[in-house]
């Protein structure tokens, strides 16, 4: 068992509540790598619906404060649950206070041929081409990942918000599922950097998923493909969307963020 595996664990505490033990060592910031709290969040909506044939669709998540290391409560509320949709809505509490929530949208399957992406796919340099590259400033749970960055140097004042490379953690769990996609989608740093003269803290608001393949049959030791761009900043906050593609051109995942950029 990973180290993902245990941290990603639940306990049922209760119907619909759950309780995590969120770790040191994974932190972004003041709190908790977002997309393990994220991660969470799925996992707690999962276990509660409760239905395999009704994949995670849809995800709409807010993160309201820093979650700290040690144990989270989760809390799952099942706003409807219909003849082919469950909508859950998804909170974690710590010390009373909510840090993070969530609305997923759990449905069945309505036609498996219909079915295309208009995206085209990057046009990849193989991984084993391109060597290891993570920021000096990296937060700290980015000592679990691997980085092949692709993109302009960061923090240069460059004339594009982008950000593409391969990634992957370095002890993957062995439950490959959407939790574990949506920790793939926020592992990268955010793509406003290249447009940065200078490092600044930045943190996750608001972070939407919807996951477009299934993961389980993704090889673990293999990365994954991860391009965004920032499309638009307004009065310090970023709006980015991101593309999360396998190996084989398969578009897994996408994700749009908004970024807070601190002073």
């Amino acid at each position: 068992m990973s180290d993902l595996d245990a941290i990603l664990a639940l306990t049922p505490t209760g119907p619909g509540q759950f309780r995590a033990e969120v770790p040191d060592g994974w932190q972004q910031g003041r709190g908790a790598f977002g997309g393990l709290v994220i991660a969470l969040l799925v996992r707690a909506a999962a276990a509660a619906a409760a239905d395999p044939t009704r994949p995670l669709r849809s995800l709409g998540a807010e993160l309201c404060g820093p979650t700290q290391p040690g144990p989270a409560d989760l809390f799952v509320d099942a706003l409807r649950t219909g003849t082919g949709v469950t909508t859950l809505a998804v909170r974690l509490v710590q010390a009373g206070e909510v840090q993070a929530h969530a609305v997923a949208v759990h449905a069945r399957t309505r036609d498996a041929g219909l079915q295309w992406t208009e995206l085209r796919p990057p046009e990849f340099t193989a991984p084993s081409e391109l060597p290891l590259g993570t920021p000096e400033e990296a937060p700290v749970f980015a000592q679990h990942c691997e980085f092949r960055p692709v993109h302009a140097p960061l923090f240069t004042g460059g004339d594009e918000a982008r950000a593409e490379g391969w990634f992957r953690f370095k002890r993957p769990p062995s439950v490959r599922d959407a939790a574990y996609l949506a920790m793939l989608c926020d592992g990268w740093w955010p793509a406003v950097f290249s447009r940065l003269t200078s490092p600044r803290p930045t943190a996750t608001l608001t972070y939407t998923l919807q996951p477009l393949a299934d993961v389980a049959q993704l090889d673990p030791a293999q990365p994954v493909y991860h391009r965004a761009r920032a499309v638009a900043m307004r009065a310090g906050y970023s709006v980015e969307f991101r593309e999360l593609w396998s190996p084989a051109g398969e578009l897994l995942a996408l994700n749009q963020q908004t970024f807070a950029v601190i002073r």
